[in-house]
């Protein structure tokens, strides 16, 4: 039990560094890259991907779903009685 306790503490110790990272200039340059690559479309497939009939009417029966409600002219915020800590108040 105490070895079980002890390899927990270990673990969670090795974690928290990684959790601390905070991303430099060069990450984000990188992470800007790719996304400039992905909305140009240079390095899309030339193979066509169509899509198989039984999507395509679950995508658009979705769609017309999506009409049956309506959209609220203003959206209010709720707040979580929470005292977790976990940092998801105020998404609502």
């Amino acid at each position: 039990m105490k070895n079980v306790l002890l390899n927990g503490l270990w673990l969670l110790a090795l974690s928290v560094p990684a959790m601390a990272i905070e991303p430099d200039a060069s990450s984000q340059k990188q992470t800007e890259a790719w996304l400039q690559l992905q909305a140009s479309g240079r390095a899309a497939s030339n193979l066509p991907q169509p899509q198989a009939p039984a999507e395509r009417d679950l995508s658009l029966q979705r769609w017309l779903n999506s009409y049956q409600h309506p959209i609220p002219e203003f959206y209010e915020r709720k707040k979580e009685e929470s005292s977790s800590g976990s940092g998801s108040a105020g998404r609502n």
